[in-house]
């Protein structure tokens, strides 16, 4: 069973100072980042510290520098925020941010290189094949097959993401996806669909998620009430630990840190296998840090001082 996480020390909301939430951004998950840099927001005010919005939106390094603040909770989803970009900025001036470092934050914004990276240090995922080309979607009927999952490499929160079951299907997907930029296909898993969250070196109660959509998409992790949560788990103790070793093997082998969610699959035989990392998870009321959170002992605002309180004692940048 995982342990309630402690509470954050008495006197860190004060020790923070003044708080920079960045969110909105230009990405594909711009709405999302909003959604989730509000609920942090008002969840920082709450615990007491002193904390101002900022919709991060064509701003520059002289109007980062203007804010005049001491430490940054960032939560940018995607491009720019969530790949490193962001946090080699805040780095450079200084001041501490929220998360991963550079490095983590980079690898894991890549989907195919993350699983290629954890692949190397004997973490299971499912096969995958990169589709560069439409002459790769001939590659991969030919060699790899049906059904996959049709994925952008560098987008998050199952954006131009697809099913692919037909061979009339692939090329539709890899156009949607190409939208994004680079694209692979990823081996359909027929199984359960879980979530690790992590805080420091605390991995968060196990979630299910279970959507009568064919899978867990944008409109089953944002907007619908359909979608079933199951926190804890429901797997018995023996499943857990075997998944949250899998974790940690994952957190090390990616250099994550600080806070994030790595989430997986059960394959039909109940083995477990890596899908992807998020080193900036979504924080609305559809998400599933807070819901953990709130599983593991911690109501918001103190989950999110928790995650702040991490920038309080790093000595370095986590590259």
């Amino acid at each position: 069973m995982t342990k309630p996480l402690a509470k954050p020390a008495a006197d860190a909301a004060a020790r923070c100072g003044r708080v920079a939430v960045l969110m909105g951004g230009d990405s594909a998950e711009r709405d999302v980042s909003l959604a989730s840099g509000k609920a942090v927001h008002a969840a920082l005010l709450a615990a007491g510290v002193d904390a101002i919005a900022v919709d991060w939106q064509g701003h520059s390094l002289e109007q980062l520098l203007e804010l005049d603040v001491e430490r940054v909770f960032n939560v940018l989803h995607g491009r720019g925020g969530e790949d490193g970009t962001l946090r080699a900025l805040l780095d450079f001036l200084g001041i501490p941010s929220t998360g991963s470092g550079v490095g983590a934050m980079a690898l894991t914004m890549d989907k195919v290189l993350t699983k290629k990276v954890i692949r190397a240090s004997g973490v299971p995922t499912p096969d995958f094949i990169e589709l560069d080309s439409e002459t790769d979607c001939d590659r991969l009927l030919a060699e790899f097959g049906l059904p996959v999952f049709v994925k952008p490499v560098l987008e998050g929160s199952s954006i131009g993401m697809t099913p692919v079951h037909a061979e009339s299907e692939l090329l539709p997907a890899w156009r949607k996806a190409r939208e994004y930029g680079l694209v692979f296909a990823e081996r359909f898993v027929d199984g359960g669909e879980y979530t690790a969250g992590f805080i420091g070196d605390a991995v968060l109660p196990l979630i299910r998620l279970e959507t009568p959509r064919e899978f867990y998409d944008y409109e089953a992790k944002y907007l619908a009430d359909d979608t079933i949560y199951t926190c804890p788990s429901g797997l018995d103790d023996g499943k857990v630990a075997e998944i949250e070793e899998l974790v940690r093997r994952t957190i090390r082998a990616t250099r994550a840190s600080g806070w994030g969610r790595v989430d997986l699959m059960l394959d039909r035989d109940d083995r477990p296998l890596i899908i992807e990392v998020n080193t900036v998870p979504g924080m609305t009321d559809h998400s599933l840090i807070p819901m953990a959170g709130r599983a593991a002992g911690l109501e918001m605002p103190e989950l999110t001082l928790k995650i702040l309180e991490a920038t309080l004692r790093r000595g370095d940048s986590d590259v």
